[in-house]
């Protein structure tokens, strides 16, 4: 006996065994156009990064405005690296002053270029210098234009001095105005101080004290000096000041001349050597700082003594060791660099 019969079902296999191979052929197919899409991206993606970004050529930005120059370098898909710099010129500021690469150089799309850009000048308004030491001024307009071939301000040489109840190297009166516009080289006029015109100082008592002790109250009395030396005489204390004219304690103008007396040392420890240092420098309009230091042979540099100095005769005794190089300086600028005699 049969069950199901009204149910059997008349299925054609070989319909249905073409129909899946059909299908399967279509997705074998697929993945392999998809495997075949992929490679050639996969190589063109290669290939492009074998050869790199597009090449093009650096463009002429030198005297160029900073706003100009970029907007032509973008054009060409080149980046900048900025350095700013002063400059001599007040109408270079914002401008380049160099590049590198240069111009016409071939490069890759994407590379960065050096443009040197001007500040401008290091100043562009004459300052106020009323009230400051001549000599800080100096130094002050040096440094600023240190690292420039040219200074567009310059000092007059000499100023005009004048007496005054200011400190001696005060700036009184200035030639242009503070705030003047520097649009080209300015010359600088100081009316400068002297001092006081009858400047009293009292004399210290130097007799009886050793060299180096009495250059030490020289140096804060800020007298004006003369050493000279003798061989010992009497009952004088060797190595020590045995004579001062004016007398300790006398109340002397400013500009008068200290004559002191040092009577030599009988005996110099071996090795050493004593003696006086003695150079003519300039007259000054009003006292300098003054500096004789001792490079030892060592290689330690020792200071004997800094005195403001109105210039003329200038002597100092000194007792260093053998081959030592004793150095003079006026406003730290060396004069001169001379070896103690044997």
């Amino acid at each position: 006996m049969r069950l199901f019969n009204r149910f059997d079902l008349d299925i054609d296999f070989d319909a249905i065994e073409t129909y899946v191979g059909n299908h399967l052929r279509f997705f074998v197919s697929a993945v392999i156009a998809m495997l075949v899409f992929i490679t050639l991206v996969a190589v063109t993606v290669f290939m492009l990064a074998i050869r790199g970004a597009e090449q093009t050529m650096v463009p002429q930005v030198v005297g160029k405005d900073l706003t100009a120059a970029l907007l032509e370098m973008q054009a060409k898909e080149l980046y900048p690296k900025i350095q700013l710099r002063y400059s001599n010129n007040p109408s270079d500021k914002g401008t380049i002053l160099e590049q590198d690469p240069g111009p016409g150089t071939i490069v890759k799309a994407g590379r960065r270029i050096k443009l040197v850009v001007s500040r401008g000048m290091v100043v562009d308004k004459v300052e106020n210098y009323v009230g400051q030491n001549l000599d800080d001024v100096k130094m002050h307009l040096q440094t600023l234009f240190s690292s420039s071939t040219k200074s567009f301000l310059s000092l007059r040489e000499p100023p005009l001095y004048a007496y005054s109840s200011q400190p001696a190297g005060t700036i009184l009166e200035q030639k242009p105005e503070p705030g003047t516009d520097i649009d080209g080289p300015v010359r600088l006029e100081f009316v400068v101080s002297r001092g006081p015109e009858n400047a009293m100082i009292k004399v210290p008592d130097l007799v009886g004290l050793p060299v180096q002790d009495a250059l030490d109250r020289i140096r804060q009395s800020g007298v004006w000096f003369v050493f000279s030396v003798r061989p010992v005489q009497n009952r004088e204390n060797p190595g020590t000041v045995v004579s001062q004219l004016p007398a300790g304690q006398t109340v002397v103008a400013a500009n008068t001349r200290l004559d002191l007396v040092v009577a030599a040392p009988t005996k110099v420890p071996e090795g050493e050597v004593f003696g006086l240092f003695s150079k003519t420098l300039p007259e000054y309009p009003y006292p300098l700082e003054v500096k004789l230091d001792a490079l030892l042979p060592s290689g330690e540099r020792r200071r004997i003594l800094a005195v403001n100095h109105p210039g003329g005769t200038f002597t100092v005794p000194y007792q260093v060791p053998k081959g030592t190089v004793l150095i003079l300086s006026v406003l730290n600028r060396e004069l001169l660099r001379e070896e103690v005699a044997q």
